[in-house]
């Protein structure tokens, strides 16, 4: 009897799940309400005890990578690095740099910091995705990094027009200033498209450019993070990632293809924070604490002000 009641509970369950997620996967599902949708569920009990999370989340979250790297023109992404060469370097590094004194002086766990300096750094969820595996981090680290990336990645698609408009800023400027200061690529485009459409232009192609840095960041990353071990491991997926970058360059008479395999990554990875969400509950969340979160802010504020104070005294 109890059986079979277990058994409806998880059908039921998992009928849930499975809907869920498989709306991720349209883009009636945005990556902030996927997290949130996956948090709901893991805070209601409601993920099915049978399916293991943690996997099947790594095994796709490498995939919606590769898929990604599709999605990169080189030729577009080396001009924008070039015009703007050092503030993107000087933007990243500097992030790296301020998160790893941060974590220290707050004494936050050395991953969970990192993996949210990253993610402040370069894109957002696709980095801390592609970092997480170079630096061994275990699913509640990533999950903590994640969540905080986020919740400040969706109040930015807000703000940053709104601070825009009031300053008076170029399309240009503006443009330039979301592609460095706001997380995740998705929201750099709502925040650039909502200020008008050179701003898009130019907020699209610098993303793109600081994309490229993943790679770069994933082996420094793991080199960081080796520990007493005399092997660096770098996921596999980071290879995969630059040949599809290079497929795409080399073989351009395919782009139908990989801009229908960067649109399905990019869904793929919004299916991903829903699974990450899944993984999150408020006693993590408790266990965590609040210095993430303070980590997450204070940098993000840093980088805002900093890049934005340049730009405003360096027009173009």
């Amino acid at each position: 009897m109890i059986a079979n009641i277990s058994k409806i509970q998880f059908n039921k369950h998992f009928i849930l799940f499975s809907v869920l997620a498989t709306l991720c996967l349209f883009p009636v599902i945005s990556s902030p309400i996927a997290l949130v949708l996956g948090f709901t569920v893991a805070t209601l009990g409601l993920v099915p005890s049978q399916i293991d999370i943690g996997q099947l989340t790594k095994k796709l979250l490498a995939l919606s990578i590769v898929g990604l790297g599709f999605g990169i023109n080189v030729e577009q992404a080396i001009e924008a690095s070039s015009a703007n060469i050092g503030l993107i370097i000087g933007s990243i590094f500097s992030t790296l740099l301020i998160g790893m004194l941060l974590t220290k002086l707050f004494k936050i766990d050395a991953k969970t910091g990192h993996l949210v300096a990253s993610g402040t750094a370069i894109c957002g969820g696709s980095a801390i995705a592609a970092v997480a595996p170079a630096i061994q981090a275990n699913n509640e680290q990533t999950s903590h990094a994640l969540a905080t990336v986020f919740i400040l990645n969706s109040i930015a698609l807000f703000v940053f027009p709104l601070v825009g408009h009031a300053l008076g800023m170029s399309q240009y400027n503006f443009g330039l200033w979301s592609a460095i200061a706001i997380h995740d690529t998705s929201s750099v485009v709502g925040a650039a498209s909502a200020y008008g459409d050179e701003a898009l232009q130019i907020a699209t192609t610098v993303k793109l450019a600081r994309a490229l840095w993943i790679i770069p960041v994933a082996f420094i990353s793991a080199l960081i993070f080796k520990g007493d071990s005399k092997k660096i491991t770098v996921p596999m997926f980071i290879i995969y990632y630059c040949v599809a970058i290079a497929v795409a360059h080399f073989l351009p008479q395919f782009d139908g293809l990989y801009q229908n395999l960067f649109f399905a990554s990019k869904r793929l990875l919004v299916l991903c924070l829903f699974l990450i969400g899944c993984g999150i509950t408020v006693k993590t969340i408790k266990s965590a604490g609040y210095k993430p979160m303070l980590l997450g802010i204070l940098l993000w504020v840093t980088v805002a002000t900093v890049v934005l104070a340049y730009i405003q005294f360096n027009p173009s």
